[in-house]
């Protein structure tokens, strides 16, 4: 998206330095008495990298105009990164490669956008939806509703071959509907990626709350997708996913209206029996293990600790603050599935000093009410950091959809 929006830039004769991750270019060297910084990067925790990069080179009275889908929340932690004397506009936009060519996205801004309004209007029209943060939120918004349609769609398409009726048929009859736009881009998929399956994925984790079953559900098919390596793939992508496969015989499929275990295959598709669940609004792990794990309608959570991005340890020595960071960790996870605290079967909490589990339990009290779930707590000699006071792993039952 960034290569084809700066050469509309170029075009419309503006002076643009152009920066990408990996170029050994410092960030705070390209944005360096820059008026307008546009960032359009792949999810919260890069944009957070490279601005926090960049300090250094903004100017005071610069503008930052970020253009990325990261969600409300990720502004907000944006706006207190930079100083008050850059001003802060969220404009994500819709539209693919294509639009973003030919100036046809479409811009929606949060914030005062007097200063940059004329640069934003190269890439499309722009409309203005209310404060900072407001954006970002419109943006999630609209994926809530557009990528679950499309799965929808996906999985019509492959109830339809499970039952002989033709494919090219079935898109010709939706395209007399409001579904006919979508339903015509499954039918024939783009050759190239224009919105790749990872990011749709990562756009509903951002937008995950806890009423939000079609959007989980719709999330879970895409995470499934990516297991299978088609997270760089067009979104299409899930329509072929979701075929039926040769070796199953049409009249075999759901000839019995049993629904498939976690594992077999649902509706023609082996599904992964073990889905890693890594949602963007918590900080990434090291690679070598998930935040959680879902099988079937069972959440599994690795212990959660107070870490940042960086792995810095956050509340150092109060067991009431990383207490704090740890449960709104698990706030996230949770509602990247669909679930909320209610939902915990079984906590095992693990403390470095048993002397300060009041503390601890004060906290846990303010998230965990009603009926508590199984639990265990335990005091251990260290855990795995130096500075760490607790860590946390769960066990999650799943809300079903609905």
């Amino acid at each position: 998206m960034g290569v084809p929006m700066a050469r509309r830039l170029v075009e419309a004769g503006h002076q643009v330095t152009t920066w990408r991750r990996g170029t050994g270019v410092s960030p705070a060297a390209a944005v360096e008495g820059a008026e307008l910084v546009i960032t359009m990067l792949s999810d919260p925790a890069a944009v957070r990298e490279v601005l926090t990069s960049a300090l250094p080179g903004l100017r005071d009275g610069a503008t930052v105009v970020e253009m990325s889908t990261i969600g409300p929340q990720a502004v907000r932690e944006l706006r207190g990164l930079l100083p008050p004397s850059v001003e802060l506009v969220d404009a994500p936009v819709l539209g693919s490669v294509g639009p973003a060519a030919d100036g046809t996205l479409t811009v929606l801004a949060g914030g005062d956008v007097t200063r940059c309004v004329k640069v934003l209007s190269v890439f499309g029209p722009v409309r203005e939806v209310g404060p900072l943060g407001a954006g970002a939120a419109m943006k999630l918004a609209v994926m809530s509703a557009l990528v679950p349609a499309q799965v929808l769609l996906a999985e019509a398409f492959a109830y339809g071959a499970a039952h002989g009726v033709d494919r090219a048929a079935l898109a010709e009859v939706l395209a007399g509907t409001p579904l006919g736009g979508l339903a015509e881009r499954l039918a024939m998929p783009p050759a190239e990626t224009r919105f790749a399956l990872g990011l749709a994925a990562k756009d509903l984790g951002l937008a995950a709350w806890e009423g939000a079953t079609m959007a989980t559900a719709a999330r879970l098919r895409l995470q499934q997708a990516q297991a299978a390596g088609l997270g760089d793939r067009d979104l299409t992508a899930i329509a072929d996913h979701l075929a039926p496969r040769d070796h199953l015989a049409a009249g075999d499929l759901l000839a019995t209206g049993d629904h498939p275990a976690a594992g077999d295959h649902a509706g023609g598709v082996a599904v992964s029996r073990a889905v890693p669940v890594n949602p963007p609004t918590v900080p990434a792990t090291n690679g070598m293990y998930s935040h959680a794990v879902r099988v079937g309608d069972m959440l599994y959570v690795s212990g959660q600790a107070a870490l940042d991005e960086h792995g810095t340890v956050l509340g150092d020595g109060s067991m009431e603050s990383q207490a704090e960071h740890v449960f709104e960790g698990i706030a996230r996870i949770l509602a990247d599935q669909g679930a909320a605290f209610a939902d915990i079967a079984f906590i095992r909490t693990y403390l470095t000093d048993m002397d300060q589990r009041a503390g601890y339990g004060k906290v846990r009290r303010k998230y965990i009410t009603g009926t508590p779930p199984a639990s265990t707590t335990v005091e251990v000699s260290k855990l795995f950091m130096p500075g760490l006071l607790l860590e946390i792993d769960l066990i999650v039952a799943l809300p079903r959809p609905m």
